[in-house]
C-alpha cells in the first residue's frame, strides 16, 4: 500500500470541504495549491448543476474559477459571504493561521472578514503546535520599505519571537509585487509565542498594509492525513 503524498492529502481535505457547500451560497474561494483543488472540484459540482456564487481572493483564484466555470462576484457586489474555504501555510488548534505564502493574504483576509464562516483546508504538515516556523508574510507599501522592515523586525523581538530575520520577497532587484501594487516582507520568527501580541504590534506600524496572521477569523480546520481526513472544530459549549 502506497502512502498518500502531500498533494493527495491536500486533495482529500479539499474534497471533504465540498460537504460544507449548500445550494445558493456565496462562497469565498481561497488561493494556493490546496484551495486550487477545492476550486476545481467545486467547478465540477457547478457543471453538474450546483448553483453557487464564488468570490475569489486573488487574481490567480479568479482565473482558476473562471476556467472551472464558477459564476463569480466581487466582495462589494454581495451582501455577505456564507463560507470561505482557503488554505493555510500554518495552523494551530486554536484556529490561528499563518497565510500569505502566495502573497494574497490581504485580499484573503478581507474576504475572510466578510464571511460568516471560514474553514481552512491543508495537509497535516501545516498543523503545528506553535506558529512561526513558516516565515510570516507582511504586505508593506513601497515607500520607505526598509524603514518599515526594521520596525517589523523590532516588533518581532518585542513580542518574544525566536528570530527576527526579515527579507524582501524577490529581493531588491526583482521584488514581488502583490495584486494591490505593494511589496511583501517575509519575517523569520522561528516561533511566535504570542500571535495576538505580534499581530497587534504589526498592525500598528505605519507602512504595514496587512500581515499574514489570521486570528479570530477561522472557525474550523480540515486536515488531510495519511489515514484520512481530520476535522478540527471548536469544543462544544455547555454540558
Amino acid at each position: 500500500m502506497t502512502h498518500p503524498t502531500a498533494d493527495d492529502r491536500k486533495r482529500a481535505a479539499a474534497l471533504k470541504a465540498l460537504d460544507l457547500i449548500q445550494p445558493g451560497q456565496i462562497v469565498g474561494l481561497g488561493t494556493g495549491s490546496t484551495a486550487a483543488h477545492f476550486v476545481r472540484a467545486l467547478g465540477e459540482k457547478v457543471r453538474a448543476g450546483l448553483r453557487i456564487t464564488g468570490v475569489p481572493t486573488s487574481a490567480a483564484a479568479e482565473t482558476l474559477a473562471v476556467e472551472a466555470g464558477i459564476p463569480l462576484a466581487g466582495v462589494d457586489d454581495v451582501p455577505h459571504i456564507d463560507i470561505t474555504i482557503d488554505g493555510a501555510d500554518e495552523a494551530d488548534r486554536a484556529f490561528r493561521l499563518i497565510k500569505g505564502g502566495g502573497a494574497a493574504h490581504l485580499r484573503e483576509k478581507i474576504v475572510a472578514a466578510a464571511s460568516r464562516r471560514m474553514i481552512a483546508i491543508m495537509d497535516d504538515s501545516k498543523l503545528v503546535a506553535c506558529l512561526g516556523a513558516f516565515p510570516l508574510p507582511v504586505e508593506i507599501v513601497p515607500f520607505a520599505h526598509r524603514t518599515t522592515m526594521r520596525h517589523i523586525a523590532a516588533a518581532a523581538v518585542a513580542s518574544g519571537c525566536g528570530g527576527n530575520f526579515i527579507r524582501l520577497r524577490g529581493g531588491d532587484a526583482h521584488p514581488l509585487i502583490t495584486d494591490n501594487g505593494n511589496l511583501v516582507a517575509d519575517l523569520d520568527c522561528q516561533s511566535i509565542p504570542d500571535p495576538e501580541a505580534l499581530a497587534a504590534a504589526l498592525s500598528a506600524i505605519p507602512g504595514v498594509v496587512e500581515h499574514g496572521l489570521f486570528i479570530g477569523l477561522c472557525s474550523g480546520l480540515i486536515v488531510g492525513t495519511e489515514t484520512g481526513v481530520e476535522i478540527v472544530e471548536p469544543p462544544a459549549h455547555g454540558g
